[in-house]
């Protein structure tokens, strides 16, 4: 990448990956509307580095890598503000139809499916911050592990570990928080 980008470059570059950057915040700190502003801060932090950029990795790579940092930096505050994260879905100013996926299904399933949505969100919150960053760009953001490994600065056995360990945490967290449920429903 040519050090010298224009302004209309980077613009470019902004619209290119803008969408990206956004869902990952999203995803990784659980709060659309605090997303936008984090997405402001991780374009200027690749604005202040294009400078120093040498081309060697794919500048997708350089962005993931720049908010994860930005997302983990927002977990920090969180903690120390003792805030807890809070999930979109849990989100009174988005709009009911929004949240909903499918149209097509009917409404106690859409309830359901939103339900566990939200599980799996609160549950992926309380994961260490490198098993949350490895479980949404693995699954949502369908990274491979090289990329991965890439923007996390951690080997390839290192990524296969952290996923394999946030997997294993999530599905024992959603076990034990159904667990009561199943056994409340056989019970009525």
């Amino acid at each position: 990448m040519d050090a010298k980008l224009t302004s209309e470059g980077f613009e470019q570059l902004v619209r290119e990956h803008q969408a990206m950057v956004f869902r990952t915040l999203v995803r990784l700190t659980g709060n659309e509307e605090r997303a936008e502003d984090l997405a402001q801060e991780v374009f200027l932090r690749l604005y202040r580095a294009l400078p120093g950029f040498r081309g060697e990795a794919l500048v997708s790579t350089y962005l993931y890598r720049i908010a994860v940092n930005v997302a983990q930096e927002e977990w920090k505050r969180r903690r120390r503000e003792d805030k807890p994260l809070i999930s979109i879905s849990e989100d009174v100013d988005w709009p009911m139809e929004e949240r909903l996926r499918d149209p097509g299904s009917d409404p106690e399933q859409q309830m359901e499916e939103r339900e566990f949505a939200e599980m799996v969100d609160q549950e992926l919150h309380k994961l260490s911050e490198v098993e949350a960053a490895v479980l949404v760009l693995y699954h949502q953001e369908e990274r491979s592990y090289e990329q991965i490994a890439e923007v996390l600065h951690m080997p390839i056995g290192t990524v296969r570990t952290h996923l394999h360990r946030g997997r294993k945490r999530l599905r024992e967290a959603i076990a034990a928080r159904q667990a009561p449920l199943r056994s409340e429903i056989c019970i009525h």
